[in-house]
């Protein structure tokens, strides 16, 4: 790739700013961003804006590039925030890092670095870009254990065009080595995890300041009532922990999971024991669909899938696809699949894109419309 004009976003972590040293290295012009993204309470004690800011600005002069300060939190606050608090008021879990990917990074960032005179912007993430006669694929990066391209998946083609992975070809540990190697102050900073707006701070508090409480009865799966809930947006498929009822109330004194949310009674299911029926999905729905080459894949495709991020890929076939949904029978049994999170499908290590799950199959009603399917 000729030299050119590229707009790194710096997040004040040791990824993007081994792409921004790498990018540099190879002759091109670099401009790194800053991102500022949420503003409610931004303070010290969950938020780390402030000094991650500090940070990037360090790595900028250790590399000699440019830093900018770009505040796209009303963006955000519109685009990924209000949706997510709308996803959880319907029982649903989402994932914001996909929407924020989506709407911010490679959208709002994008917008913003072109206007700025790029060719090309640059994250951290660990994904890459490979160019084809057809057009941009989306590919896993190398580090399986760090590949990112699940949160990258509702890309398009403009958006890849313009995208570089510089780190998607290494290991996390190549990262790091090559940031002490080249005295990055922050070589030995501490991965961000979680939702970035919520930091460090305990979830439950953090959403009750923006849903209502709405108490419940919690029930298992004889429709026995075992406690009581404190809202459906409170609880995710698969929870173990902090759902209030104990270990061994009224069962067999294996430990209770959620199961099902339903809103017509504002109901928490739960069920004991991690491998129970209702906690494993042969079949899910999708909808919101988003493919990176921009055509679906047919019916009869034998895929693989991720319903979440660190879930290990899930032989599947694709079962139907109606305009922006889809249907997936996997070849086993799914465990909590989760409505509102992004089933993602990929062929070998190409994302072909995915979309929102909407509702899962359990697996004994699966095979009855399996029978069905068969020709």
């Amino acid at each position: 790739m000729k030299p050119a004009r590229v707009v790194v976003g710096l997040s004040g972590g040791v990824d993007s700013a081994v792409a921004a040293y790498l990018l540099k290295r190879q002759g091109h012009e670099v401009v790194g961003l800053f991102m500022k993204n949420w503003e409610d309470d931004d303070d010290d004690q969950y938020c780390s804006t402030r000094q991650d800011f500090l940070d990037a600005a360090a790595v900028a002069d250790v590399i000699g590039i440019d830093l900018e300060v770009v505040n796209f939190a009303a963006e955000y606050r519109e685009r990924v925030f209000a949706e997510f608090l709308r996803e959880y008021s319907a029982g649903r879990t989402p994932n914001p890092d996909v929407l924020c990917n989506a709407e911010i990074k490679f959208k709002a960032f994008l917008d913003y670095a072109l206007q700025l005179g790029a060719q090309h912007i640059a994250t951290g993430h660990y994904a890459r870009v490979r160019e084809t006669v057809h057009g941009y694929e989306l590919l896993r990066g190398l580090d399986e254990t760090k590949d990112q391209s699940y949160f990258l998946h509702r890309l398009t083609q403009a958006q890849l065009a313009r995208t570089l992975f510089p780190v998607g070809h290494l290991r996390k540990t190549q990262v790091r080595a090559l940031a002490r190697d080249i005295g990055l102050p922050n070589a030995a900073k501490r991965d961000s995890t979680g939702i970035c707006f919520i930091g460090e701070r305990p979830f439950r508090a953090f959403l009750n300041r923006y849903l209502p409480l709405a108490p419940g009865p919690i029930k298992d799966e004889r429709g026995r009532i075992v406690g009581e809930h404190v809202g459906l947006a409170f609880y995710t498929i698969g929870q173990r922990k902090g759902i209030g009822i104990g270990g061994t109330r009224g069962g067999t004194g294996a430990p209770w999971f959620v199961a099902r949310k339903d809103l017509a009674t504002n109901t928490l299911w739960v069920v004991q024991g991690h491998d129970h029926p209702w906690l494993l999905s042969a079949r899910l729905v999708a909808q919101d669909a988003a493919w990176v080459s921009g055509v679906p894949p047919s019916p009869g495709t034998r895929l693989t899938a991720k319903t979440r991020y660190r879930q290990a890929d899930a032989a599947c076939t694709v079962v139907r696809v109606d305009g922006s949904r889809f249907e997936l029978a996997f070849d086993e049994p799914q465990w909590a699949v989760t409505p509102g999170q992004s089933a993602v499908l990929y062929q070998g290590e190409v994302s072909l894109g995915g979309g929102v799950i909407e509702r899962t199959v359990p697996a004994r009603v699966a095979s009855h419309l399996a029978a069905q399917d068969a020709p």
